[in-house]
């Protein structure tokens, strides 16, 4: 089967910055698959080169088997992105620039999608309204629709709910996950990594250019060998010997981190031994953001 998007050895420097360091990467059809890291990760970088708006340094991009360079018309009639910047056209109405954006793929008569797309989007009662006169949330509205009025079989969210409202969130991820049923691929940038532990089914990480984790959600999560344990503690403090363990600790509210259940029983004896009462008791597994956190501060350097 051809993979929805391949990346094979691209590298990519700017000046004396070397933003992608060797990415291979394959992105099967019909995936929710999520491209996290820090600011400065090579994420966008990499977009970019699969859109078409800049050129890898060497290495290989193929959207649906096309290559991006190529055959640049097949990749990006395949290929729909919506870009972190809010760049619009402040001379049209909304309806007008889904319009448009249609007619730059050879569309006509689009206007039964384009009607969807601004109802899943909450759009509708802004179809006759310019650009220049939406708040940024609707203005990020309009972006996701552009990126989706030809009907890509590959759509890139590239943190597609970064400063809007909760209830656009929910409205679009509802969308999008319709979208993926239907067989789309859906590939995401967000730094809100509860959106990528709930949607993405797989998951790359990037740290300076190079990819330091990758694969299944669950298999991240739950490849990390450790617990959380919260402790509200009175009567005398966390007894010293515990002070490795702790990963944060707030007046009387302690969370210490365990390698494994085992553990548990010890602990809390030592806190019982130095003449603490336990409050409250805790024990939380590990999700997505305590993993990230984890592998870019193992991957350090």
């Amino acid at each position: 089967m051809t993979p929805a998007i391949q990346i094979q050895q691209v590298h990519k420097r700017f000046g004396a910055v070397q933003a992608l360091c060797g990415i291979d990467l394959e992105v099967a059809p019909g995936e929710f698959f999520g491209l996290l890291g820090p600011n400065g990760a090579g994420k966008t970088t990499l977009i970019n080169i699969l859109a078409g708006l800049a050129r890898a340094d060497s290495g290989s991009v193929r959207v649906l088997g096309h290559d991006v360079v190529t055959a640049y018309r097949e990749s990006r009639r395949a290929l729909g992105v919506v870009p972190q910047e809010l760049v619009f056209d402040p001379f049209f109405s909304v309806r007008e620039t889904l319009r448009i954006q249609s007619g730059y793929f050879g569309l006509k008569h689009n206007d039964a999608w384009i009607d969807e797309v601004m109802h899943h989007l909450d759009l509708t009662g802004k179809a006759g309204a310019n650009m220049r006169s939406l708040s940024g949330g609707m203005k990020r509205r309009v972006l996701v629709a552009q990126a989706l009025v030809h009907k890509p079989p590959v759509i890139v969210l590239d943190e597609p709910t970064a400063g809007v409202d909760v209830e656009l969130r929910q409205g679009l991820w509802e969308f999008v996950r319709g979208l993926n049923r239907d067989g789309h691929t859906i590939v995401l940038t967000t730094h809100y990594l509860e959106e990528a532990e709930a949607l993405c089914g797989r998951i790359a990480m990037l740290k300076q250019g190079r990819i330091v984790a990758l694969d299944t959600t669950s298999n991240l999560i739950n490849r990390r060998d450790s617990l959380y344990l919260r402790l509200r503690l009175s009567g005398a403090a966390l007894p010293a010997a515990l002070a490795a363990r702790v990963r944060d600790s707030r007046d009387a509210l302690h969370t210490l981190r365990l390698r494994s259940y085992a553990e548990l029983e010890g602990v809390l004896a030592q806190v019982r031994e130095a003449g603490a009462q336990i409050e409250e008791l805790e024990l939380q597994q590990p999700d997505l953001e305590d993993v990230f956190v984890q592998i870019m501060n193992e991957a350090q350097g």
